[in-house]
């Protein structure tokens, strides 16, 4: 999985008022959690907008002051009228523990039913699973290749080694359903 680095500066004070100046400076309140101990510091709202505007997940390699620690983004709160980040959580990762994260999908190859006509329904852009930080992937390959109108591909048929995929079994990623133009072609077809 790609890492994305990360500086940030301890908080000295730890309130409303202390968070209210670093967002005014154009600086985000942060915790790290997962340690013997919290770490409150700040980081620029600048340097987060490569990792939380994009359907990419990453590893963020955190430098607070010195202290170099990798983590991933586990909570981001944003302002409900400006959406501007108003404070970012982070979780410590540990190499022997297993962490659970949102995992983007990504369609590979062309299916036969949408030459026909069908529709290509995407139901699920993500999958939530749980690996060992070493076993994470950037993205879940769904080949699309063997897809007729009708058929569906449920999380169940997707299968890893190290990976547990923990949305339900019957959930559908995508599925290929009927266009109103093929069902039209096919009622057209009919009366003949």
């Amino acid at each position: 999985m790609k890492s994305f680095a990360i500086s940030g500066s301890p908080r000295e004070n730890v309130g409303k008022r202390d968070a209210k100046e670093l967002r005014y400076e154009g600086k985000v309140p942060a915790v790290l959690y997962g340690g013997a101990t919290q770490t409150h510091f700040f980081v620029s709202a600048a340097d987060l907008k490569a990792v939380v505007y994009t359907p990419v997940v990453h590893f963020i390699d955190l430098d607070i002051a010195g202290t170099k620690s990798q983590a991933i983004i586990k909570d981001i709160q944003f302002h409900p009228l400006t959406e501007q980040i108003i404070h970012i959580d982070f979780l410590l990762l540990d190499e022997k523990k297993p962490i659970t994260i949102e995992i983007p999908v990504k369609l590979t190859g062309t299916s036969p039913g949408v030459k026909v006509g069908g529709k290509l329904v995407q139901k699920l852009r993500k999958l939530r699973v749980k690996a060992l930080p070493k076993d994470h992937l950037d993205s879940i390959e769904v080949s699309i290749e063997s897809l007729e109108v009708g058929k569906s591909v449920k999380v169940g048929e997707i299968k890893f080694d190290n990976l547990t995929i923990l949305n339900a079994k019957e959930d559908t990623i995508v599925s290929v359903t009927t266009s109103r133009a093929l069902r039209q072609a096919e009622q057209e077809a009919g009366k003949k």
